[in-house]
Parts: C-alpha cells; sequence; structure tokens
C-alpha cells in the first residue's frame, strides 16, 4: 500500500542549466527555463527545510523560492451570484 507524501515545489534559479543535472539528487525535476535559467523542483514537505539550505549552499544557485501552494486556502465560502441576477435590466418598465 502507497502513502501519498505531501510535496511542495522549489523554484531554483541558477546561472547555467548545465547544473541542471546535479538538482536532480535534491528532488524531482519537473521543468527546467532556458530563457530564465530556473528549475521547478518538488520535494516532499518534511524535508524542505533541510533541502532549501542545502540548496542555496551551492556555488551555483542564485536564489531558492518556495511555493506557498500547500498552505493557500482553495475552499470558498460564498458562491458566485449568477449573471442574470446580478444584472437586471429590466428596471420596472
Amino acid at each position: 500500500m502507497h502513502m501519498i507524501t505531501e510535496r511542495v515545489g522549489l523554484a531554483v534559479y541558477i546561472q547555467s542549466l548545465k547544473q541542471v543535472k546535479q538538482l536532480k539528487r535534491f528532488g524531482h525535476v519537473h521543468y527546467a527555463s532556458r530563457k530564465m535559467k530556473y528549475a521547478i523542483l518538488y520535494c516532499d514537505l518534511e524535508n524542505v527545510e533541510e533541502t532549501v539550505t542545502r540548496l542555496e549552499k551551492l556555488p551555483f544557485v542564485k536564489e531558492v523560492s518556495m511555493s506557498m501552494r500547500p498552505w493557500v486556502k482553495t475552499e470558498y465560502q460564498e458562491i458566485v451570484p449568477e449573471r442574470e441576477k446580478k444584472d437586471d435590466y429590466k428596471m420596472g418598465l
């Protein structure tokens, strides 16, 4: 039986795309941008603090930023009013 592990995305800005192969040992490399020189890396949520500190110590890494998606609230309280009820053009005619 497989347990679902919580994962979080990291945007790792690097100096050259040659180093993308070295990032594979820190997690799953999902995407690498050639133009903007960054890679999207997914790692386990429980090890994210350690992974970020290890990545920032590498000489070719400029910046590491973490995705806030796991902590953003996606459940909404109110339903958006219907278009017909909002725009009533009859105005008592």
